[in-house]
């Protein structure tokens, strides 16, 4: 029985995401820590509030600092969190003089927090190339197979003709509005977090604002009042991811279903063996972004556990935050890279997609009950002469004619191509929403 499934060397091919796995490593989190201790004593050091020659000598002595975080373990151990470890290793690295100005009026949380903030705004940097790429994907094959009819379903029952086309476009829509609103979560979530033991900055009074505000700036972050028990940053960051999956999952649900067997009207991603049984292929791709999601859930539900911290600082619910945010990360990464691959392989088969609407002509019945009503027929009886006419045991048009009195060209009416201009309109209308059009 592996422990994660992204780390298993059985299972990480299928759900880890290595280039954001790195970026979530503890050799990750001491570096960004590191990074966090040189930026504060360069901006107080900027603004006086401790000795220029002291920030001098940090920021020259942390430039290419490296901690190996195993050497963590035992402080980390005895006191909740790795900074105070990491806070006497880096004194004796910069020398007795200047790391008595090391870490000046910040507290681990600070470091935790904004080292954090600036692995996720490395991560989104990611997550939106990967996204930007997934829907200039899309919108291709949308376009691509604009005129494709199939068969639209509601509840699971056939409903009416729609296009491919139209169907891509709808696995567009949910990622459209995730694209649209990353520059909003980048700005009001990844924020800097310094506030000092009770989120005051009391040992720094009146400075810490100014710090704060430096430090913003100096790393690339949002300035903010202390956020130590607000944890909406972390909310917003994990409500957005799960958007993500949610949409993703919803497209790769979607070919699971089309390449059914029984089914048979689409093809997507590289199919996997069974043990016994030679002739299938399973959606294993698919099938992952589902459990994904279903991963990224959980992960969310332990964000929100979190949320609601005891007075100042609760470590009972701080270390929820780093098992939980790492894994939503890459349940949204590896879900993406699942997803371009399914989006770049998807094939229609015309065999399989006209087959479902020649094996369904009641697909119509709207079209029909709609043209009765338009014709002076009153919509309830309209809708019972459609429901008796797709009973009879004869073509569709035929029975239409026999059980209505009004003339009606219903070849024309009831040919499914005219499906395709409504569904190509919606699309259009969908893709018309992201703000960088694809030039392919």
């Amino acid at each position: 029985m592996s422990v994660s499934l992204f780390s298993s060397p059985v299972y990480a091919d299928l759900f880890a995401d290595e280039e954001l796995a790195r970026l979530l490593s503890d050799d990750s989190d001491v570096a960004h820590f590191i990074v966090f201790e040189q930026a504060l004593a360069v901006v107080q050091g900027r603004l006086g509030i401790i000795p220029a020659i002291a920030a001098a000598e940090i920021e020259t002595k942390l430039a290419h600092a490296r901690v190996d975080p195993a050497r963590l373990a035992p402080g980390t151990q005895a006191a909740g969190v790795p900074v105070p470890a990491l806070v006497t290793e880096l004194r004796e690295l910069v020398g007795q003089d200047a790391g008595a100005w090391l870490h000046w009026g910040a507290t681990s949380q600070d470091v935790m927090d904004t080292a954090m903030m600036m692995q996720a705004k490395a991560v989104f940097g990611i997550l939106s190339a990967r996204l930007a790429k997934l829907l200039d994907t899309l919108q291709r094959q949308s376009n691509r197979h604009a005129g494709v009819l199939m068969a639209g379903r509601t509840r699971s029952q056939v409903s009416t003709p729609i296009t491919l086309g139209y169907r891509i476009a709808q696995w567009a829509h949910p990622l459209i509005d995730a694209e649209a609103a990353l520059p909003e979560l980048r700005h009001g979530a990844l924020k800097v977090q310094f506030g000092g033991a009770s989120g005051t900055n009391n040992a720094i009074y009146p400075d810490g604002p100014a710090v704060s505000k430096a430090l913003s700036q100096e790393l690339g972050l949002a300035d903010s009042p202390s956020w130590h028990v607000n944890r909406t940053p972390l909310l917003k960051i994990s409500s957005w991811l799960v958007q993500l999956t949610a949409a993703l999952s919803k497209m790769a649900q979607d070919l699971v279903l089309l390449g059914r067997s029984d089914i048979g009207e689409v093809t997507s991603g590289a199919g996997g063996g069974s043990s016994t049984m030679p002739q299938k292929s399973n959606p294993v791709q698919a099938e992952t972004i589902q459990v994904l999601h279903q991963l990224s859930i959980t992960a969310e539900h332990g964000l929100i556990i979190a949320a609601n911290p005891a007075e100042e600082r609760d470590g009972a619910k701080w270390p929820l935050e780093w098992h939980c945010l790492p894994q939503l990360f890459l349940c949204t990464g590896r879900s993406l890279q699942h997803a371009q691959a399914l989006a770049e392989s998807l094939t229609p088969r015309p065999d399989g997609l006209s087959g479902t609407i020649d094996a369904n002509p009641a697909i119509m019945a709207e079209a029909a009950s709609f043209a009765l009503a338009k014709a002076g027929i009153s919509r309830a009886v309209a809708k019972e002469t459609v429901a008796a006419a797709s009973t009879d045991n004869i073509p569709f048009t035929e029975a239409l004619s026999n059980r209505s009195s009004v003339e009606i060209n219903w070849p024309e009416t009831l040919d499914p191509i005219t499906a395709i201009r409504p569904a190509q309109e919606m699309a259009k209308q969908i893709f018309s929403r992201r703000q960088h059009q694809s030039t392919d």
